[in-house]
């Protein structure tokens, strides 16, 4: 049974929580309002999320601030080259009696900040894939179920930079949104310098329960869309596969593989989140469009073409849509 009295007042519960949490972490970090966004949408929409930026973005203040305004559980791991997976999941151990106990790893909490995901190599990254897909982590055999909610927020630096491994297609895709940080502004980087040489010190007040999230990731998947929405959206990832019968003449020229069918659903789903923000319903076109390039920028590879002539994937999802 839902929290809720109606459907009407969860919607309104649902903006009110996301004003009060944008609200509290803007008093720690300033300037970041789409990002912030982007990453209460994928939470409300049970799904995970990737930032990439240079070092020095405040990526990790900015998840570390979100998981204080949240009641839950919340894990920091980082990510290095010699990181095992056992250290992210658990290992099981002799105790006294000489027998076998499962002591379970960062991985086990509500929220899991991967701190520099690309850092470390595939095998332990991988360690990451049952848990965002499964909601378990199976050790020797035995399956051990996570708590809801449980969200991956991950950090990496860009691909460029020494020492980082790119993160495999299928992990990707697991990931709902990748976000992209972009350098403050002059006006935002003033108030940045500002409040942190100061000794002001703000802490963030708990505003949203483990119960609440539940209970609005239910409400976003009861949303109506309009047949009209779900057909543009899917006819937008299916442009992005090249030699298909819809593919554009953009698609075939820059395009190595396009975007999967995880690709249609997270749109309609961060949609439907977005109208709900916005005091809406219902989802139209213009909803899918505001999510379209966090939902598709990692899931669309560049061929050789592109890159050469210096053609990035934010073009090509700016032309398709």
């Amino acid at each position: 049974m839902s929290q809720f009295q109606s459907d009407v007042e969860a919607v309104d519960a649902l903006k009110e929580s996301y004003q009060k949490l944008t609200a509290e972490i803007g008093k720690v970090v300033i300037g970041q309002e789409e990002t912030v966004k982007m990453l209460l949408t994928a939470i409300f929409c049970q799904g995970h999320c990737l930032l990439v930026g240079v070092p020095g973005l405040a990526k990790t203040l900015l998840i570390q601030t979100i998981a204080g305004a949240l009641d839950l559980d919340f894990n920091r791991i980082q990510f290095t080259p010699d990181l095992m997976p056992s250290d992210i999941v658990g290992s099981e151990t002799l105790d006294n009696e000489r027998n076998f106990r499962f002591v379970k790893g960062p991985i086990f909490a509500n929220i899991i900040l991967a701190d520099e995901i690309n850092r470390t190599p595939p095998k332990t990254q991988s360690a990451l894939l049952e848990a965002m897909q499964e909601y378990a982590v199976t050790v020797a055999g035995q399956k051990y179920p996570l708590d809801k909610p449980f969200f991956v927020l991950a950090t990496q630096n860009p691909i460029e930079q020494e020492g980082t491994y790119p993160l495999p297609e299928a992990q990707l895709d697991r990931f709902m949104f990748m976000v992209t940080l972009d350098y403050p502004s002059y006006q935002a980087e003033l108030d940045i310098v500002k409040s942190t040489t100061s000794d002001k010190k703000y802490t963030v007040q708990k505003q949203v329960s483990g119960e609440q999230i539940l209970a609005y990731q239910q409400l976003v998947r009861r949303v109506p869309v309009a047949d009209n929405v779900v057909e543009y959206a899917v006819k937008l990832v299916h442009k992005t596969r090249p030699n298909t019968e819809m593919a554009d003449a953009t698609t075939n020229k820059y395009l190595e593989w396009g975007a999967g069918p995880r690709a249609s659903q997270n749109l309609i789903l961060a949609a439907k989140c977005n109208a709900l923000l916005n005091g809406k319903y219902s989802p139209d076109i213009e909803d899918v469009k505001a999510v379209a390039m966090a939902v598709l920028r990692h899931r669309i590879v560049r061929n050789f073409k592109a890159e050469a002539e210096g053609i990035s994937v934010e073009d090509i999802i700016k032309k398709l849509m």
